[in-house]
């Protein structure tokens, strides 16, 4: 499957952003989807994934409460909205898919080029 990213940009903190990921060439329901980040200088982070049906999320708990990733099956595009931002929120955001429900970036075979969210202060 072939994931674009899209949907960055800059926003004060306290604000509130949607990247959105669109797939392209799989079966997107079968897929767990998942979003990670990359802050300048620091390695690759978990932040959600979500089932193929959407029914089962998981969080890091640095987003918990103030991030929600839901998809749409019929458009194959996943979305990550983020509320209450935050300046330690500001890294690239990359999407991935896999077929079992991981955090470890290692586990996730598909990715996405990745759009920077920059959180001002």
């Amino acid at each position: 499957v072939q994931l674009q990213a899209f949907g960055g940009g800059l926003v004060q903190a306290g604000g509130s952003l949607r990247v959105s990921c669109a797939a392209s060439g799989g079966s997107f329901s079968t897929y767990v989807m998942g979003w990670f980040r990359q802050a300048p200088g620091k390695e690759r982070e978990f932040v959600a994934t979500i089932s193929g049906s959407g029914a089962r999320s998981d969080y890091a708990d640095s987003v918990k409460g103030r991030f929600t990733i839901s998809r749409d099956n019929a458009k194959s595009t996943v979305y990550l909205q983020m509320n209450s931002l935050k300046p330690e929120d500001t890294a690239v955001y990359y999407c991935a898919a896999t077929w079992g429900y991981y955090r470890d970036p290692k586990n996730f075979g598909s990715w996405g080029q990745g759009t920077l969210v920059t959180v001002s202060s």
